[in-house]
């Protein structure tokens, strides 16, 4: 009897450590506890579906990923877009696997994960996957997946190159030290926001001590006449360089309009912001697309939670406009990245930045994203908050000093 009750223990006592442990990825992003149950597809065809058109940056960033994937890779896909965050997204994935012949499915939205999800239960020989998603690691669904990358990386160093046009606007008299502040147009008071508003201003701050940043939400991923209007707001507010987290090219055109440094996002605006734009960092899901396609096509399983990195080519900067930017930004920019490859900068490393003046040692994230928002798992380890190692997208959202939100709007 005492034999079996230790058994049983032992048993119970793993299972709970399987369901606790978060493992963090391979070098592919994919992680230990990914179980292979898929079966091998030799047609595969990828079913994409995009909240926006090409008009959006960020959509646009996507459809070239997916064509370029899916070309080089010689695999068919289909593409719906100007999908919104609603029932027609499991429309679309129904129709792209029911009328198009789709066995993997692609939504691009954070919006879109529950209805993806709807049509994976139903469609258990389907794979989908999500990026920006939260869910599938308390899904339990073997044909779910989400996807993200290590953005913040990219961000760091955008607010690198941010930090030294300050510096060089402060060396020139243009400003003094006191008055670098940066204006930030953004989304939605989401955490994949937060994490990267908040890596941007610590890049600058790494190479500007002074600098502060104003933040202004608009409510709407992609609103070109409110994110113009955000940027023109932070610019009459004092702000002398703007950067975004939002779709369109309103805040780009304001600040070429006013002749303000801009570093934006998803792609360079180079061609319509010749004076001011400085650089973009953007996620390249080229990686990821050819991933996911070759696990189908092996029948491997897919990860659970993928995260793309520098090594991974998934996390990645435009050319930098020297027009616009700082003497010295792209020997600089390549220096911070060796470094942040190396290890030897940690974009949330604690001893950077405060939280109401004080150091933090620990903190407890809401990564499992239950309806209450419970906190559920400790993510500073050694001084370091490790943003992406308990699951893909971002749950960095600790409103540190130094930023001044002006608003607070959830949309």
């Amino acid at each position: 009897m005492k034999k079996i009750i230790a058994l049983l223990l032992a048993a119970a006592m793993l299972f709970a450590f399987a369901a606790c442990n978060k493992t963090p990825a391979n070098e592919d992003g994919s992680t230990e506890a990914d179980v292979n149950n898929a079966t091998a597809v030799e047609d595969v065809k990828v079913g994409f579906i995009f909240l926006h058109d090409e008009q959006s940056t960020y959509d646009k960033n996507f459809m070239d990923a997916a064509k370029k994937a899916c070309e080089d890779m010689n695999v068919e896909y289909a593409q719906k877009t100007q999908i919104p965050e609603s029932k027609d997204c499991y429309d679309a994935a129904v129709e792209l696997i029911e009328v198009d012949g789709c066995n993997v499915i692609f939504a691009d939205s954070f919006g879109h994960e529950s209805f993806l999800i709807d049509a994976a239960k139903e469609y258990p020989d389907v794979q989908f996957c999500h990026a920006t998603g939260t869910q599938a690691h308390t899904a339990n669904l073997a044909n779910f997946h989400n996807a993200f990358a290590s953005i913040y990386e990219g961000r760091f160093l955008a607010g690198v190159a941010a930090g030294l046009k300050l510096n060089e606007m402060i060396d020139a008299g243009k400003i003094t030290a006191d008055k670098a502040k940066m204006g930030y147009v953004g989304a939605f008071t989401f955490a994949e926001v937060i994490s990267g508003y908040t890596s941007f201003y610590l890049g600058a701050k790494s190479v500007c001590p002074t600098v502060t940043m104003d933040v202004k939400f608009t409510g709407s991923w992609y609103d070109e006449q409110a994110e113009k209007e955000a940027a023109q707001a932070l610019i009459a507010g004092g702000c002398v360089l703007i950067s975004q987290h939002a779709d369109s090219m309103g805040a780009p055109t304001a600040c070429e309009t006013a002749g303000v440094p801009n570093v934006s996002y998803n792609g360079s605006t180079v061609a319509a912001c010749p004076n001011t734009f400085i650089v973009s960092s953007r996620i390249d899901w080229t990686p990821y697309f050819k991933y996911m396609i070759t696990c189908v096509q092996k029948g491997e399983a897919i990860a659970t939670d993928w995260t793309g990195t520098i090594e991974t080519g998934s996390v990645v900067l435009t050319d930098v406009n020297e027009a616009a930017a700082a003497e010295g930004t792209v020997a600089k920019l390549e220096e911070v990245k060796g470094k942040l490859l190396k290890g030897e900068i940690n974009v949330f490393d604690t001893a950077t930045f405060t939280v109401g003046g004080k150091t933090l040692t620990s903190y407890l994230a809401d990564v499992d994203t239950d309806a209450d928002m419970n906190k559920d798992t400790e993510v500073i380890e050694n001084g370091i908050f490790f943003e992406s190692k308990f699951r893909a997208a971002p749950y960095f959202d600790l409103e540190i000093d130094g930023i001044n939100l002006l608003d607070r709007n959830y949309g």
